[in-house]
This record gives structure tokens, C-alpha cells and sequence, in this order.
């Protein structure tokens, strides 16, 4: 199986960490960055996607995957070079002036590419903005969810296309 034809697209896949295996060929790797680091703990830390491609304009035909991952960045910037420099960013990415739009667009390129009974699975960590004010930026419904993380402020999400 070629990349190009892989049926599950992450859109934003950062550092894939939590996949079984971050060369799953099932999978097609997006991400608007491509980087490797070292972590300030001496961790080797890397961004390396199939595609380079920002979730809010994605380059793929309409209802083509049947399943979509989207785990956008979760952390708002407030401008300070030495927060977008902190490990955090560096792993998570962040979210800049205008976030609600960009998050608004990234579920509706989503749910464009994903093809009619397709399911989005979308991961969001509330460490700065809850969940709700999140799911108000997209139309569609959401069928069930999960909390977990060490202070139960991730949630896992699942959508399906009409």
C-alpha cells in the first residue's frame, strides 16, 4: 500500500505520539511543520509528516478518507519568544491570534475530505480552552466522547459525516 492511497488522514499529526506505530501505512501523516529537536529533558523529539499541508486548506479531493484525525494545537500564545521556544510549543504547537477561525476552517476542511459516513475522531487537551467553546466552532455533531489524561483535561471525540 502506497501513502497515496491510505484511507485514515491525521491532520495534524505533530510528533505522532500516540500511534502504535508512527509509520503506519494505513495512515497518511500531515502537518504544516517539519522538525526534529532535542526536548530541554535531552528527549529527541520530532515532526516529520508524509505531507507538509496546514489543516485550515488541505490539498485532498472531497469525501476521499474514511477516517480523519484531527488533534489541532491546543495552547494559546500570548507573544512571548521564550513560551513559543518552551517544550510544550515545541511539541504541541500554538494557537495564535485568530485561533477560532483557524479551528473553525480545520473542522470544515475535515469534514470535506472525510467521505459521507467517514468518521473524525478530534482530540482536545482543555489546559486552556474547554472543550465546549471548541465544539460551538463546528456545525457538526459530535455521536460520543472520552475524558482522560492525568487531570482528566483531555477529551477524544467522535464525529460522523452525514
Amino acid at each position: 500500500m502506497k501513502k497515496t492511497d491510505a484511507k485514515i488522514l491525521d491532520a495534524c499529526c505533530g510528533g505522532k505520539m500516540f500511534y502504535f506505530d508512527k509509520h503506519d501505512k494505513r495512515v497518511l501523516f500531515q502537518d504544516i511543520r517539519e522538525m526534529e529537536t532535542t526536548l530541554c529533558d535531552g528527549r529527541k523529539f520530532e515532526v516529520s509528516p508524509d505531507v507538509i499541508a496546514d489543516f485550515s486548506n488541505m490539498p485532498y479531493p472531497c469525501d476521499y478518507f474514511s477516517m480523519v484525525v484531527f488533534d489541532p494545537p491546543h495552547l494559546k500564545y500570548s507573544g512571548s519568544k521564550k513560551e513559543l521556544d518552551g517544550w510544550q510549543m515545541v511539541k504541541y504547537g500554538a494557537l495564535r491570534p485568530g485561533w477560532k477561525e483557524t479551528i473553525s476552517k480545520g473542522f470544515a476542511e475535515c469534514f470535506r475530505v472525510l467521505r459521507p459516513g467517514g468518521f473524525l475522531i478530534f482530540k482536545w487537551n482543555e489546559t486552556d480552552i474547554k472543550v465546549s467553546e471548541i465544539l460551538k466552532l463546528t456545525s457538526q455533531k459530535p455521536i460520543f466522547g472520552h475524558i482522560s489524561g492525568k487531570r482528566a483535561n483531555t477529551h477524544w471525540i467522535c464525529f460522523m459525516k452525514e
